[in-house]
């Protein structure tokens, strides 16, 4: 994992922050554009947040001159929304799917594209699976058949969050997922629990049933997404968008990535 600079974009700073609570747990998001524009969910990436994740890279100011209402929460235990301390409170397709599920009935939206970024691809495909009525098209960012596989150092990461001091963490991984934490100002021992809790596999099975459009967008260069074919394959009609020469934290904001979505977006009926 490479450190970013999050600087705040000009758009970072217009960008104002609403609150609902999902099922006791209080959850931020962001709602812009056109009220009556085709809604698209954004859904970010472990220890970043809807701004780091979706503001600064361009991503709302892009979708929103298209002319689509964008909403993008801050998932729990990250930026604004409350952060539980309790692992239980973060299963992935019991927790956190559905309190995208929930916000999008907050809003009084039926049915949007939903698009989610590493563990944000994570949970949009639990989402799909539980709730594919909901979900006009997915589309997974830096994640693919890892959500099925699952990815290993989670105990690590969760106790390099934990530590009392950085000198205490000696795993490189545990480090740099440290560092990226602090940088975006997060509660690490919310971060641990959500590390404990999160990451149950999308059932391959489940994934096989989708029928709406699906997008895996994927870095050629990532190391953590896990094979772009294997999770295709499962999916009937997947498309694969390709991002040359990126890895992991800095395909997000790439201009491959934005025209690649805005054109698989614009297929759509």
């Amino acid at each position: 994992m490479k450190i970013v600079s999050l600087s705040r974009s000009p758009a970072a700073a217009r960008s104002l922050m609403s609150s609902f609570l999902s099922d006791g747990v209080r959850i931020a998001f962001l709602d812009e554009g056109p009220r009556d524009g085709t809604s698209i969910v954004l859904v970010h990436g472990f220890a970043s947040n809807s701004k780091v994740n979706w503001v600064t890279t361009g991503w709302v100011a892009t979708l929103v001159e298209a002319g689509y209402r964008v909403i993008a929460l801050d998932v729990r235990g990250h930026g604004a929304s409350e952060g539980p301390h309790d692992p239980a409170l973060y299963g992935t397709a019991t927790h956190m799917a559905e309190d995208v599920r929930r916000l999008m009935d907050h809003l009084h939206i039926e049915r949007a594209d939903v698009m989610g970024y590493s563990m944000g691809a994570w949970i949009t495909g639990h989402l799909a699976v539980a709730h594919p009525e909901r979900l006009r098209s997915a589309i997974f960012g830096g994640l693919a058949h890892a959500m099925v596989e699952g990815i290993s150092g989670q105990e690590t990461i969760a106790a390099a969050l934990e530590a009392e001091s950085d000198a205490e963490v000696t795993s490189p991984k545990g480090r740099a997922y440290r560092a990226f934490a602090k940088q975006t100002g997060s509660d690490l021992v919310a971060l641990a629990a959500c590390m404990r809790g999160s990451r149950q596999p999308v059932p391959a099975d489940g994934l096989m049933q989708l029928h709406m459009p699906v997008l895996i967008a994927v870095g050629t260069r990532d190391d953590v997404a896990g094979s772009v074919e294997d999770l295709a394959a499962l999916i009937p009609g997947a498309e694969v968008l390709p991002i040359p020469d990126r890895d992991h934290m800095l395909a997000v904001g790439d201009k491959v990535y934005k025209k690649g979505v805005l054109a698989f977006l614009a297929a759509r009926p």
